[in-house]
């Protein structure tokens, strides 16, 4: 008997859907519309965490020295950052190291380096490139490094620049993270509508067998069962068409994010997810699609 009544719901919901093809085409791509800015969204958050991790990764703290800054100085220095548990490496660069490093970048412009050589002497400055464990404690080692004992001998700490731009970074982010949700979330409220008023559309042109099953005493749930499952094939289908659009979009999309995002491939990070992906799509649609059945069903019950 539960398995008769299973069937007859599931055949009459997919009945429904195909009987009202030109509602339900514009319904799937309503719903279709809101995915893809739902998918869109949460690859783009996944992606510029990793832009953030890999920028946070060449973040250091440079800690440069006045030129009379005394060489035991600044390895007395160099010494307790190693103590403390901040750090995880220390580079430490002398000024003629500073030098050599100058001289190989600009090997190729001649006006510099004649410039170079004109100097009396060394106008580059030793330096300590520290690395934390985490970028969180870049923070804590840059207020160490500037402390009034150490104000004598360092010249500048350029922490606070590299510390900006990722601040901005993450602004820039969660700026258009809250715009595309505000952009989904209206998406979504205007699928739900769509797909409500379409089944309610297609309760009325049933009234009349709905009429009847009332008449010989069919149960709320026997009733709504079609349109529940009406609503919840427009979730998987806008879902399944979501996902099949996101793979030539992406293909697009690819070089020209690597070009500047260099190890950065949004088709290999789709395929690699896709399972995750199909869930959460496919999820979203189905909530919307029989949430939003079960509103309108509810309604016409109760009118």
């Amino acid at each position: 008997m539960i398995k008769t009544t299973l069937t007859r719901i599931l055949k009459s919901g997919w009945q429904s859907f195909w009987r009202n093809y030109w509602l339900s085409t514009a319904t799937v791509a309503v719903m279709t519309l809101a995915l893809m800015v739902v998918a869109g969204l949460s690859i783009f958050n996944v992606m510029t965490q990793e832009v953030v991790s890999i920028l946070e990764g060449k973040v250091d703290v440079s800690v440069y020295f006045h030129n009379d800054a005394e060489e035991a100085k600044i390895i007395q220095v160099k010494e307790e950052l190693q103590e403390l548990d901040e750090v995880k490496s220390i580079e430490y660069i002398s000024k003629e190291d500073a030098l050599a490093q100058f001289q190989e970048r600009h090997k190729d412009d001649p006006m510099i380096l004649q410039s170079l050589q004109e100097l009396d002497q060394n106008p580059l400055e030793a330096s300590l490139n520290v690395k934390a464990n985490f970028a969180s404690q870049y923070e804590s080692l840059a207020n160490y490094l500037s402390q009034d004992r150490f104000q004598g001998i360092i010249d500048k700490i350029n922490y606070k620049q590299n510390k900006e731009i990722i601040s901005r970074l993450n602004r820039m982010t969660a700026s258009i993270q809250k715009t595309g949700w505000g952009i989904s979330l209206v998406l979504a409220l205007l699928a739900v509508l769509v797909s409500f008023n379409t089944v309610r559309l297609t309760m009325f042109n049933w009234r009349d067998e709905i009429s009847v099953m009332r008449l010989v005493g069919a149960g709320n749930w026997f009733i709504r069962g079609p349109f529940l499952v009406e609503g919840i094939i427009y979730g998987i289908v806008a879902g399944a068409i979501t996902l099949i659009l996101l793979f030539p979009i992406l293909y697009i999309l690819t070089p020209k994010v690597s070009s500047f995002l260099p190890g950065i491939n949004l088709i290999e990070f789709y395929q690699a997810n896709f399972l995750q992906y199909s869930v959460l799509i496919i999820g979203v649609g189905v909530i919307i699609g029989g949430v939003s059945s079960l509103i309108a069903v509810r309604r016409y019950l109760k009118a």
